[in-house]
């Protein structure tokens, strides 16, 4: 089966959302490399942090509460919450100001641990090690988080990197069954197999348009699914 070329995907974008100034207006912007290296460790922890406790859970809460977890947890500090002892750990993780959820704050201080561990061994801050991720592999990237990391599997890490800037596409369930559909994806969408596919797919839809990963990633999803003219889009199907 042969896959769709940019131009069609885009066009079918087009019909599907208003025409083209409509898909314009909602495409997402990417960050700068320079950008992306000077931001501090600390912004990656909380955004992490952010989208592991908005996973499976009402986003406008975490939100709501988002400023007490800033103060609760230092500004997400890593040497400070490094050197957290386990009976601290457990009062922040049942005080009431924050969603008291004992397991996801624990990921606080083991991935404030990975991320600390990632600059010892790249001799770089966290942020350069992030940009100068290759983007034409940012499977690989979403991979090393999940195996690095602490709950930054499926689509959490991904969607913590496409929140701070970070140039990756996303497997919602929109894309996963526009691929699904044009067979580009025939196994279990978090395979080895599946994700070279679908890295495979973006990377030459960014050879022919030279468009970000991003972008890409919500044209697609606006070309299939259950994106139509006059619907709002299906939570996190962008």
């Amino acid at each position: 089966m042969s896959h769709p070329d940019y131009s069609t995907v885009y066009d079918q974008a087009c019909e599907r959302k208003g025409g083209e100034a409509a898909v314009e207006a909602m495409l997402p912007g990417v960050a700068s490399p320079k950008k992306l290296k000077t931001l501090g460790s600390d912004r990656y922890l909380a955004e992490f942090t952010r989208k592991i406790f908005q996973s499976g859970f009402v986003w406008r809460v975490v939100d709501k509460k988002w400023p007490d977890f800033e103060t609760v947890f230092w500004d997400f500090d890593i040497k400070r919450l490094l050197m957290m002892p386990d009976d601290m750990l457990d009062r922040k993780a049942a005080d009431p100001a924050i969603i008291r959820n004992h397991g996801k704050v624990q990921t606080i201080r083991e991935n404030a641990a990975m991320i600390a561990e990632t600059e010892r061994r790249r001799d770089q801050s966290f942020g350069a090690f992030i940009a100068s991720w290759p983007t034409d592999d940012i499977i690989g990237l979403w991979l090393y988080l999940k195996k690095e990391g602490s709950r930054l599997g499926g689509n959490t890490g991904p969607y913590a990197l496409r929140t701070l800037g970070v140039d990756t596409f996303l497997l919602t369930a929109d894309v996963e069954g526009f691929l699904r559909h044009h067979g580009i994806v025939d196994s279990g969408i978090t395979s080895q197999r599946a994700l070279r596919a679908a890295q495979g797919f973006f990377n030459d839809l960014r050879s022919q348009s030279g468009r970000s990963l991003s972008e890409l990633s919500r044209i697609v999803s606006f070309s299939y699914g259950r994106n139509r003219v006059g619907l709002a889009p299906p939570a996190g199907n962008t």
